[in-house]
């Protein structure tokens, strides 16, 4: 864009913070200015978790002062700036007008309600707009239509293996390394007596970090969480520290613990490294690759390499992919018709579910549950109840740090809810408390008894599961996934479904997922 006489704005975002986004890939250090912006319209379309508020201020702060330190110009308006229009269009505006630019350079939004606002500042700007790719992802939006062309229906594992032919990642010539693609049964060990997870390096927050939390909790007291014990990198050498040390330290025991539970054990064998990926202070494929090597050079087993790797390259690019192809619809669906209010209990966590509890206590304090906690205990449970998508896109969407819409959407519509009908997932991950038992220590000092169906005393999974399986009977007994529980339900008589119909329903009142007023 830069012709060497002409000056660029370059705007990058709070989740664009590495030195190789499209905006700056041209920059002209001479001519050119870089515009960061904090403002409440990003701050707020959500009531964001204090620790995201903070962490995302803090890394913006700091990529600012290490482009100012390149000998960069950057314009940097902070959430107190008294002329502060606090909208991103509103300060491209403020920008163009207090400066002499020939072009505004940006790179594409990663949510959809934020590239509507760009194209609509793009039509009336004063100076052209260059809206350019984000090629940060291994998938590119055009490769990822190309794939999903006139297939029936998508599915994740077929996504994944199409990647890791193009990467070459865990592949030995044109088969997957080992024999198989996937080793998903191998990573399903409960926590055996004795075993703890290790230790984590977490990061000690820098002046600037120090700066940014003072400010949310000036600015955003009443918001969701607490800033008690924030420990996230904000920059990318800290980032690199923490990554190390995973695979260095965590990695090899990340394939046989990584969907077990434990109370009171927020990290367990987890990465930790989503934040730092989706601000952009790591690089996606590399990661991958250096997980790889792992791999080769005998530091990890294969079974935790693949799973690892499944997470970003599979998990992480298919999200984005089916955010993008099935937006802005994507956000309307409701499969399931569920129409319940959320609990207040997820707020909370003022619940005798012992496994409820612990989860959305380590969400408040960290701004983090692991993908099982979320899928299994809140997103199950969600599910159960029939509470309303809105309702759950909003609370993954507020409390957790590494939660924006193009990965939380389909997570919470897809995995967790069912609410696209089978976009994402081929089966409601639907759970009674067995299944919580299984997979962590949860159940045992609950109050709730894990292996009683019905009653006050049962635990609330097992009194909603059935009932969901009867309630929506008409969209998901046709499921091929779903034909041992439904021939199971059929087993037990007309009298003994109605009774575990009214089960369901009298534990969903309980629990306060109650219709909302009016309906």
């Amino acid at each position: 864009m830069s012709d060497g006489n002409t000056s660029v704005l370059r705007l990058v975002l709070g989740d664009q913070l590495s030195s190789n986004v499209a905006a700056l890939e041209d920059l002209d250090s001479r001519r050119d200015v870089v515009l960061m912006a904090e403002v409440r319209d990003e701050a707020t379309y959500v009531r964001h978790h204090k620790q995201k508020i903070a962490l995302v201020f803090a890394a913006m702060r700091a990529f600012a002062s290490e482009l100012t330190a390149r000998g960069v110009a950057v314009r940097y308006v902070r959430i107190d700036d008294p002329e502060n229009s606090h909208s991103i269009a509103g300060e491209l505006h403020r920008a163009i007008e207090a400066g002499r630019f020939d072009a505004v350079v940006l790179t594409e939004a990663g949510e959809w309600r934020l590239a509507q606002a760009f194209e609509a500042f793009a039509g009336v700007s004063p100076v052209s707009v260059e809206i350019r790719e984000d090629r940060r992802f291994i998938c590119s939006h055009d490769r990822f239509r190309r794939w999903a062309k006139d297939k029936r229906e998508l599915r994740m594992e077929f996504f994944y293996r199409e990647m890791r032919r193009q990467t070459g990642l865990l592949m030995d010539g044109d088969q997957p390394e080992g024999g198989r693609w996937n080793y998903d049964a191998e990573n399903r060990r409960k926590l055996a007596r004795g075993v703890r997870p290790p230790n984590r390096l977490r990061t000690a927050p820098s002046p600037i970090t120090l700066e940014a939390i003072e400010d949310v909790a000036r600015l955003f007291s009443d918001h969701f969480g607490d800033l008690e014990g924030f420990s996230w990198p904000t920059t990318a050498a800290e980032a690199e520290v923490v990554l190390e040390d995973f695979l260095q330290n965590i990695l090899p025991g990340f394939g046989e613990w990584q969907d077990a539970m434990a109370e009171g054990e927020p990290w367990m064998w987890h990465g930790l490294i989503s934040t730092s990926i989706n601000l952009g202070l790591l690089d996606a494929l590399d990661i991958c690759r250096r997980a790889e090597a792992a791999y080769r050079a005998g530091r990890a087993p294969l079974n935790a390499v693949e799973g690892f790797i499944r997470q970003i390259l599979g998990w992480r690019e298919y999200m984005r992919g089916v955010y993008w192809l099935k937006a802005p619809e994507y956000r309307h669906h409701n499969a399931l018709d569920a129409d319940r209010e959320l609990p207040w209990f997820y707020w909370s966590g003022e619940t005798d579910m012992a496994c409820v509890a612990d989860v959305v206590a380590t969400s408040r304090t960290n701004a983090y549950a692991h993908h099982i906690q979320r899928l299994m205990i809140t997103g199950n449970l969600a599910m159960l109840l029939g509470v309303h998508p809105d309702a759950v896109d909003d609370w993954y969407m507020t409390v957790y740090a590494d939660a924006y819409e193009w990965v939380e959407m389909p997570n919470t519509r897809g995995m967790a809810t069912f609410a696209d009908g089978g976009v994402v997932g081929s089966k409601p991950y639907a759970a009674s408390g067995s299944y919580i038992n299984r997979m962590s220590n949860y159940c045992g000092p609950c109050r709730y008894d894990v292996k009683a169906a019905a009653g006050e005393g049962a635990c609330p999974f097992n009194r909603l599961y059935w009932g969901f399986l009867e309630r929506n009977r008409a969209r998901l007994s046709g499921n091929h996934r779903l034909a041992m529980p439904y021939r199971t339900l059929d087993g037990f008589g007309e009298a003994r479904r109605a009774s575990l119909l009214a089960e369901s329903e009298a534990a969903r009142l309980s629990l306060g997922a109650k219709l909302p007023p009016n309906a």
